[in-house]
């Protein structure tokens, strides 16, 4: 299975909930995803009147797609249950945080679903200790083997 990670999410923000949502997709869309051509560059999540949009999502136009393809950078909406919608709302509209996709997968049922987080962003030193920690992990790791 193809598993997309926003991985400039773990570094720049502090992550303190996280959701799976599904997508509401075009089958050019979903087909791109399989081939793994998408891309978290910039991309953010928005509550607008009690839906939940996914927005600047580069998802590539699928290769052997006719006139029917989709448009890469269109807003695609999430499906959340209501009260999950009503927590991630009320977090919001706290100082700080943000909502981001952290990750695109197919679940076992093979439907394109996504992890959002609510998030907070890190300080230049939080960052570094981020780095610092990512570096010594992998320095054990490698004297273990």
């Amino acid at each position: 299975m193809q598993e997309l990670k926003n991985r400039q999410a773990f570094h720049e923000y502090f992550i303190d909930s996280k959701y799976e949502a599904g997508m509401v997709l075009l089958g050019t869309e979903v087909k791109s995803l399989r081939e793994g051509k998408a891309s978290f560059n910039d991309s953010y999540c928005i509550v607008h009147k009690g839906e939940v949009w996914l927005k600047s999502l580069h998802i590539a136009e699928y290769s052997h797609g006719t006139v029917n393809n989709h448009d890469p950078l269109r807003d695609r909406k999430l499906l959340l249950q209501k009260r999950e919608i009503k927590k991630i709302e009320a977090k919001l509209k706290e100082k700080g945080y943000t909502l981001v996709p952290l990750r695109i997968f197919f679940n076992e049922k093979n439907l394109a679903k996504t992890e959002i987080g609510l998030v907070k962003g890190k300080k230049l030193h939080d960052k570094r200790e981020s780095i610092r920690r990512r570096d010594a992990e992998r320095d054990m790791k490698r004297y273990l083997k």
